[in-house]
């Protein structure tokens, strides 16, 4: 198979909407989207929207959690572009707010498979895609040890210590990683956090995402 090496790949991971959505929208016009999400509504309208802009898009819809397909996913982006310039991740599990001795089983299952270790497994499928020129950007999310927190905050916690490895080991060497923290956005994730918060003081994403982007070299 001939590789399509014409325009840079940006892979998104929980592209379908809020902030993956935003960038991923921000990035078309530079970069071909591979846009991954478990729901296939949201990226079909997320493809609509890039498309409507004159751009493109490669849907993946697939949960970030199955090994199996991500493996899959990274063979067939190597056997098509060769590369990528770009990793986004925004996939994220948020688990109701609760007290930590009220902690949910499932919910604290979910959030360990989201959040931690399936960014441990993507990062060994995606850093050979990046290179030593690539750049990878993670959201950081001050909540450890916050009050009700204990699910998302561990978890989120944990992906981020997994980040700043790869950043340091990466230093020198490439891929470029960027640990970045976005300002309060309306966001479904964050609407669960804080019902009745008024919005029109919350930073609107697509805003957000030309921010945060400005810090790519």
């Amino acid at each position: 198979m001939t590789k399509d090496t014409t325009t840079p790949v940006a892979l998104i991971t929980g592209a379908s909407r809020g902030l993956g959505a935003a960038l991923a929208e921000e990035l078309a016009a530079q970069y071909h989207i591979v846009a991954v999400a478990r729901t296939t509504g949201a990226l079909e309208e997320l493809d609509d929207r890039i498309q409507a802009a004159g751009h493109s898009a490669t849907l993946a819809p697939m949960d970030i959690t199955n090994p199996d397909a991500m493996r899959q996913l990274c063979r067939s982006i190597h056997d098509r572009w060769g590369s990528i310039a770009l990793w986004v991740h925004t996939a994220v599990h948020a688990a109701p707010l609760t007290l930590t001795a009220h902690l949910d089983a499932r919910d604290w299952d979910k959030s360990v498979a989201c959040n931690v270790t399936a960014t441990g497994q993507l990062i060994p499928f995606i850093a050979p895609l990046l290179g030593d020129s690539g750049q990878a950007m993670f959201f950081e999310d001050v909540k450890a040890g916050d009050t009700f927190y204990g699910a998302y905050g561990a978890t989120k916690a944990a992906q981020i210590a997994l980040a700043r490895s790869w950043q340091s080991e990466t230093s020198r060497t490439g891929p470029r990683v960027h640990i970045v923290n976005p300002a309060p956005m309306p966001t479904a994730t964050r609407a669960r956090f804080h019902p009745g918060e008024t919005r029109d003081d919350l930073t609107d994403p697509r805003a957000e995402a030309r921010r945060l982007l400005e810090l790519l070299e």
